[in-house]
């Protein structure tokens, strides 16, 4: 069963989420707003909708400080949240997913498993004498998938192993988005690598002569 900081870790990151998105949404419609309403003549609403947004940029801060200070609280998370953003590319909010997700890394024993999961694994994609190209499940956890996603957009702009990776698959022709896909298992492999490890992420790359 997952621990009591792991359950406090997973209330504050969806309540933060939920932040997140209600921020957006009044991000969009103060755009909205400037497109087609005079301001001088809306004075009251924008001003309100500027207030709403830095409401909401405070509360963020808030929960963030708060997800922080759980973390720091627990030698071993805090051990494993340095380790994951010791690779480049994985912020602070990938491995607090992470950690809640794989239960401390207790949940999955293999990275090939927790990407099963992430919906970033790929499947052979056959039926009879069928045989078409693998394919990744759309039964996934979108929530860690579109951080992964990020992650490996990161990764490709500033790893330069990532990124000649990436130019050199998609120069020989091949999908931008499978190829995207490779980099997220990438790091999959190498968050749970540095954590069953228990030493950082070192950038071999730049020692390369």
């Amino acid at each position: 069963m997952p621990s009591d900081t792991i359950l406090k870790l997973k209330r504050l990151l969806s309540y933060r989420e939920r932040l997140v998105k209600e921020r957006a949404a009044f991000k969009g419609r103060l755009k909205e707003y400037s497109t087609f309403l005079d301001q001088t003549e809306n004075a009251f609403l924008f001003e309100s909708h500027a207030k709403m947004l830095a409401h909401f940029n405070e509360e963020i801060k808030r929960v963030e400080k708060e997800l922080y200070k759980l973390i720091k609280a627990d030698e071993k998370l805090t051990q494993q949240f340095k380790l994951i953003k010791s690779i480049k590319g994985v912020g602070p909010q990938t491995a607090l997913v992470m950690i809640v997700l794989t239960n401390g890394f207790t949940s999955f024993e293999q990275w090939r498993k927790f990407a099963s999961y992430a919906g970033t694994a790929p499947f052979s994609n056959e039926s009879g004498t069928f045989k078409g190209k693998t394919k990744i499940s759309h039964l996934a956890n979108k929530r860690i998938k579109t951080l992964l996603s990020c992650c490996a957009t990161s990764a490709i702009q500033f790893n330069p192993e990532m990124r000649m990776y990436y130019q050199k698959r998609v120069a020989e022709g091949k999908n931008e988005m499978s190829t995207l896909n490779i980099i997220r298992n990438k790091l999959l492999a190498r968050i749970f690598a540095v954590v069953q490890r228990g030493t950082p992420y070192v950038d071999v790359y730049k020692f390369a002569a």
